[in-house]
């Protein structure tokens, strides 16, 4: 029993992953969004059970999701775009994590990237733009020092990344994290405050990103049962 948070890409169908795709085939239980491709909905198997996650709560998602793995089944929470970019990821992998039920995160395409890129327009680009900051409409503008910000190729300035974000308001009591070589079998992770994350990032490996926000905190609540057991 297991439950697989795979996130379903920008719109086009093709754009899922292909370890999405190999989880929404196999699996006995589909889960999915409102604008996920109807496309990516029948490539489950007939047998599946399917349910729309429409008309539902998220708290009644997150329960659903424990129910069905508890009853045995691998479940695919099908997720239009990346789970974890306004996809309140993030909430249901808490709650699997608290009620103990196995689970894994499958990444998708982002709309952050993938819509700008589809209508010719880059998010970034030499001599031009270096950066990008990410809101949500529904909710209140961020103020200076809050928010989320993930800066690429930061290791090899990362103490000068992290004054400038201090000086820009951050608290430097601020989560913050560096991933090294992410999504690899080596891949390394460093967390601590801003201001002490210079130091506690010295002999990391490019390539690494560092994210920088209170969603950092997350990580021990989502992580939890697998800290654990590294720990011990």
């Amino acid at each position: 029993m297991t439950v697989s948070l795979v996130g379903a890409g920008p719109g086009d169908p093709g754009l899922i992953t292909a370890r999405g795709l190999e989880l929404v085939r196999s699996c006995d239980a589909l889960v999915y969004d409102r604008l996920v491709a109807p496309e990516l909905v029948a490539e489950a198997s007939p047998e599946v059970l399917l349910v729309p996650r429409e008309g539902l709560t998220q708290g009644e998602v997150d329960r659903l999701l424990v129910t069905l793995a508890r009853d045995g089944l691998e479940v695919v929470r099908l997720k239009g775009g990346d789970p974890f970019v306004f996809g309140r990821g993030g909430e249901e992998a808490i709650a699997l994590a608290e009620a103990g039920v196995p689970f894994e995160v499958v990444p998708g395409v982002s709309s952050l990237a993938a819509v700008p890129a589809a209508a010719g327009i880059p998010l970034t680009h030499r001599g031009v733009s270096s950066h990008v900051r990410v809101l949500s409409g529904h909710s209140a503008e961020d103020a200076p020092g809050s928010g989320t910000v993930v800066v690429f190729m930061g290791l090899q300035t990362i103490a000068r990344v992290c004054a400038n974000l201090v000086a820009e308001g951050f608290d430097a009591a601020t989560p913050a994290a560096v991933v090294s070589n992410g999504t690899l079998p080596a891949q390394e992770v460093v967390v601590a405050e801003l201001g002490e994350l210079a130091n506690a990032a010295q002999g990391l490996r490019s390539p690494a990103l560092v994210v920088v926000g209170e969603v950092v905190a997350l990580r021990e609540r989502i992580l939890a049962p697998l800290l654990q057991h590294c720990t011990s």
